[in-house]
């Protein structure tokens, strides 16, 4: 009997060697033909020889290598105490209120909305894209899409008319008809306020950056995210048309963390509405 089991441990043993070894093969020959799209649209090709095992890549895909060089760099910023418009109840208090009224009017809008983006540009109704807020924390940005559906993808191949870590582009050809108009009269901003429901973002703060943006960011650029992001602010309120430098949109942001009230919140909210119905700088 005792045979028997060595007999029948050695078989098993055999076998598992043998389905190790084939999986291995078949592994490497589906990675010889590879390929890995990274969130860029960057393409690495994985090869491998026909007598390997298994498949090795040094390459390192380079989202992923910015996003943890942007949270250590978060991480390793000496944030303080909270600031009075982060623990404010109040302030919350209004978030609230004002993302339940703004989700209402979504709820009056999306169907129009909807039906001029598709019928103009055929593809996703809502946009949706990582964007870092309080204090490093990355969140899902909602937004009816006003551009075309491979926008990101054609990034590089429009100029960049600003200065510094902030992209934008007056004519920017990637923006759709309808998208032109709902930029110009901030309707694509509207789901955001299901952002300001969950707390990820507030009716007043910064604007909230993307990745390739603040993996440049230095010390001084990451304390504007000392607050949360808002759907509006002073940069938006104050010429964002014509604003075009970063470090202007910087000394703003930190300009409103100094000079906090819910007052403040007030009189930007009222000039945003006045901003958006008189259609200046709201494109």
């Amino acid at each position: 009997m005792i045979v028997a089991a060595r007999c029948l441990l050695r078989i098993r043993q055999s076998s598992t060697h043998t389905d190790f070894w084939q999986t291995g093969r078949r592994r490497a020959e589906f990675l010889k033909s590879a390929h890995i799209r990274t969130e860029n649209k960057s393409v690495v090709t994985i090869s491998t020889s026909s007598s390997s095992v298994a498949a090795r890549s040094s390459v390192t895909p380079r989202p992923y290598a910015e996003a943890t060089k942007a949270a250590m760099s978060a991480q390793s910023i000496h944030w303080g105490r909270p600031l009075p418009s982060v623990t404010s109840f109040v302030k919350r208090v209004v978030d609230i209120a004002g993302a339940l009224v703004g989700l209402a009017i979504v709820g009056m809008a999306i169907v129009p909305i909807a039906i001029a983006i598709y019928l103009d540009s055929p593809g996703p109704i809502f946009f949706r894209q990582t964007r870092y807020g309080y204090r490093g924390k990355t969140f899902r940005l909602w937004k009816f899409r006003s551009m075309t559906p491979d926008a990101e993808a054609r990034q590089h191949s429009v100029k960049n008319e600003s200065k510094g870590l902030i992209f934008k582009n007056e004519a920017d050809p990637r923006v759709t008809r309808v998208g032109r108009f709902l930029r110009r009269t901030s309707l694509d901003e509207l789901p955001q306020f299901w952002n300001v429901l969950q707390g990820d973002m507030s009716l007043v703060g910064t604007r909230p950056p993307i990745l390739s943006e603040v993996v440049h960011y230095t010390p001084r650029h990451w304390r504007r995210l000392a607050v949360k992001p808002g759907m509006t602010g002073k940069w938006q309120t104050s010429g964002r048309s014509s604003i075009k430098d970063f470090e202007d949109i910087v000394a703003m942001d930190l300009d409103y963390q100094r000079q906090w009230s819910l007052w403040l919140d007030l009189k930007i909210i009222f000039k945003t509405v006045a901003v958006v119905f008189g259609s200046k700088d709201a494109c």
